[in-house]
C-alpha cells in the first residue's frame, strides 16, 4: 500500500507485529477462545445468555510504524482504519470454530493457506487480537482489487464494502476446486476438448421443484454428468460433461453460495449433505440484512446454535430459532467421514 505518507511492507511488517506480539506473550493461557464460549454455553441455564465479552468486532484500527520513505518524520506511525469488515467477519468466525473443533483439519488447511498462517489466525484469535486477525486476512489472503484503500489525513483507510465470497471464498486458494472435463460430438468443434475449472461451489436453484431436497438436488447437479448443446459459435453438436471430481480430494469443509436462492426456496435446510461418496454435516452459515447491507453468521458448538454480529454489543449469543428477517449467504458443511 503506498500512499504520500508512507510506503507499507504489507507481509512484513504484519508478521514482525505478529511476532513481537507472541515473544511478549509471557503466561500460558489457561482456555483458548473456543473453550470459553463451549464453556460459556454448558455453565449457564439462562434463556438468553450471550457470550461474556465481544467477539471480533466490526471494523478495527491497527497501527503500524511508518516505512524508511515516509517523507517526514511526523507521524511515527500510520493507524490503519477497517471499515465494513462484516464482509470477512462471519466467515473468519466460523473458520475459527472449524479449525479448534476438528483439530485434524489444521493440517490440511495449512496445506492450501499455509502453516504459518493458520498458526497466526488460530493464535491471534485466542489472544482476542482481533483487528490483528482482520489484516493477517486481508495483507496475507486478499489483493487490493477486493478493498478500496483512501488516505483521509494521516490515517490509511481498509474498505472492505461488498460481497462476502469474493472477499473471503475466493481466496481459500484452491480449497474446493473442481474439475469437469467435456468433448463435443461434432468434429468440426473448433475446442472439442475442454477443462471445467471451478473454484467455489455456486450452486443455482432447480429450475422445477424437485421430489426430494432441493439443496441436495442442486449439488448433485453441480457435480453429476451431463449432456447439453456445445456453447461454441458456429457449432452444432451436443457437448458431453464428466463427472466433476474435487481437484485435490475431498475438501475438509465446503461453502455453499446460497445467494441466487430465494426465501420460499430455502425452506429446508439439510442437516447432512452427501457430496462426492462423502458425507457432510451443517456447521454454520452466513446471513445476509438486506436493508442494513449487512453479514452476520450462525455457527455450532455442541449441538447448540450461535449468532454472531459484529454490529452487536452482544455480539456473540444463544440462537433459539432462525433470525428472521435475513437472507441466506452461505452454508458451510463439514466432512465428518471417508465415506
Amino acid at each position: 500500500m503506498e500512499s504520500r505518507f508512507c510506503v507499507l511492507n504489507d507481509t512484513e511488517d504484519l508478521k514482525t507485529r505478529i511476532s513481537n506480539t507472541e515473544n511478549n506473550q509471557h503466561f500460558e493461557r489457561s482456555k483458548t477462545l473456543f473453550e470459553e464460549i463451549r464453556a460459556s454455553i454448558n455453565n449457564n441455564d439462562e434463556e438468553d445468555r450471550s457470550f461474556w465479552r465481544p467477539v471480533l468486532p466490526w471494523g478495527g484500527v491497527f497501527t503500524i510504524k511508518a516505512g524508511r520513505k515516509a517523507i517526514s518524520c511526523t507521524p511515527l506511525y500510520v493507524e490503519i482504519q477497517l471499515k465494513n469488515t462484516c464482509t470477512i467477519d462471519g466467515f473468519l468466525m466460523i473458520l475459527y470454530v472449524i479449525l479448534r473443533d476438528n483439530q485434524g483439519f489444521r493440517r490440511e488447511l495449512a496445506v492450501f493457506l499455509g502453516k504459518q498462517f493458520v498458526e497466526h489466525f488460530l493464535y491471534l484469535m485466542d489472544s482476542c487480537d482481533y483487528t490483528t486477525v482482520k489484516m493477517l486476512w486481508i495483507w496475507d489472503r486478499m489483493s487490493k482489487r477486493q478493498y478500496r484503500s483512501e488516505i483521509h489525513q494521516a490515517a490509511l483507510e481498509i474498505d472492505l464494502f461488498g460481497n462476502e465470497h469474493q472477499n473471503f471464498t475466493e481466496n481459500l486458494e484452491n480449497l474446493m476446486s473442481t474439475m469437469q472435463e467435456s468433448l463435443c460430438t461434432s468434429w468440426s468443434c473448433p475446442a472439442r476438448f475442454q477443462d471445467c475449472l471451478k473454484s467455489t461451489i455456486n450452486i443455482s436453484p432447480p429450475h422445477e421443484l424437485p421430489h426430494r431436497d432441493p439443496i441436495q438436488s442442486a449439488v448433485d447437479e453441480f457435480f453429476c454428468p451431463k449432456l447439453l448443446l456445445c456453447s461454441e459459435i458456429g457449432c452444432d453438436g451436443l457437448r458431453e460433461f464428466s463427472q466433476r471430481i474435487f481437484c485435490h480430494g475431498p475438501p475438509p469443509f465446503v461453502i455453499l453460495n446460497m445467494q441466487q436462492w430465494k426465501s420460499e426456496e430455502l425452506s429446508y435446510v439439510p442437516y447432512h449433505l452427501a457430496l462426492c461418496q462423502h458425507r457432510y454435516t451443517l456447521e454454520g452459515a452466513t446471513l445476509f440484512n438486506k436493508e442494513e447491507h449487512h453479514y452476520s453468521a450462525a455457527f455450532q458448538i455442541d449441538g447448540c446454535w450461535m449468532h454472531y454480529d459484529g454490529l452487536r454489543n452482544d455480539n456473540l449469543i444463544l440462537l433459539h430459532k432462525p433470525p428472521e428477517l435475513l437472507l441466506l449467504s452461505s452454508l458451510v458443511y463439514v466432512r465428518t467421514s471417508d465415506k
